[in-house]
């Protein structure tokens, strides 16, 4: 018995395949760039609808490609819930990935931006599921250009004025840095992803995340660096990497982050 969650990614892109002793299902293709290719086989529509239902409000319906059949499989005690947890927000940070289940051993492959990030991911789906569960990380850390990119920013925070998305002067020098190491990375995309703290309502502040995402692009666009090479997207408080009880916590996830999205 084997299931497989696959997502190579330019922008975040999954194939999710679910795989059984009970059903022969066809080898599953390969998204296209930016796609969510879900293949593979459930034992019911509940099972279905749930998981697609999942991945579109994670990824966007429009890129969330079904393939899913329905066949006389054989599951594991609440496979459907496990499975429910591994969709959540920490695929995205991986790219040109796979997590194979196979019974209730899970392997990670792909790639993502640090070292913490690597251990962060496996240990928080280790944690969500039933300790009969393996996690098995096989996940990398990206190539020399997102390495680059991080060496620039070098933990630093892009500062806007508050509550506004209108870069001060110190977050114009960081991203004058940035344009010359983006100059270096020539046919790569680089996604631009907006981060708050929990302060305020989570629409606001994803509303807020994307302006200020948008505001670096087209800052970046006037160093030089074509729109095109440069993707936004606002996670709001949704990924913070410090608790939001203290004032330092929530100025380290007021932050802009840069991504090799290929």
């Amino acid at each position: 018995m084997r299931q497989r969650i696959i997502w190579p990614a330019l922008m975040p892109a999954m194939l999710l395949t679910a795989i059984h002793c009970a059903a022969q299902v066809p080898l599953p293709a390969t998204p296209a760039p930016g796609q969510v290719l879900v293949t593979g086989a459930v034992p019911d529509e509940s099972s279905k609808a749930a998981m697609l239902a999942n991945l579109r409000a994670l990824y966007g319906a429009e890129r969330v490609v079904d393939q899913l059949s329905i066949a006389p499989v054989s599951l594991p005690p609440n496979w459907n819930g496990y499975v429910q947890k591994l969709i959540n927000p920490n695929l995205k940070l991986i790219s040109k990935g796979e997590i194979k289940i196979d019974g209730t051993n899970i392997t990670l492959r792909g790639e993502v931006a640090n070292e913490a990030q690597r251990q962060q991911i496996a240990s928080d789906i280790a944690t969500s599921l039933n300790p009969s569960y393996t996690v098995n990380n096989g996940l990398r850390v990206s190539a020399a250009e997102q390495n680059l990119l991080d060496e620039t920013l070098a933990k630093r925070i892009i500062e806007f004025e508050s509550g506004k998305a209108t870069l001060t002067p110190s977050g114009q020098a960081i991203l004058d840095e940035m344009a010359v190491a983006m100059h270096k990375v020539k046919g790569k995309k680089v996604e631009v992803i907006g981060h708050t703290d929990n302060t305020g309502l989570r629409e606001s502040n994803l509303a807020l995340s994307q302006a200020r995402a948008e505001a670096v692009r087209i800052y970046l666009a006037g160093k030089g660096i074509s729109q095109e090479m440069v993707m936004v997207s606002g996670q709001g408080p949704d990924r913070p990497v410090a608790e939001n009880t203290s004032a330092d916590g929530r100025a380290r996830n007021r932050r802009i982050e840069f991504r090799i999205a290929q």
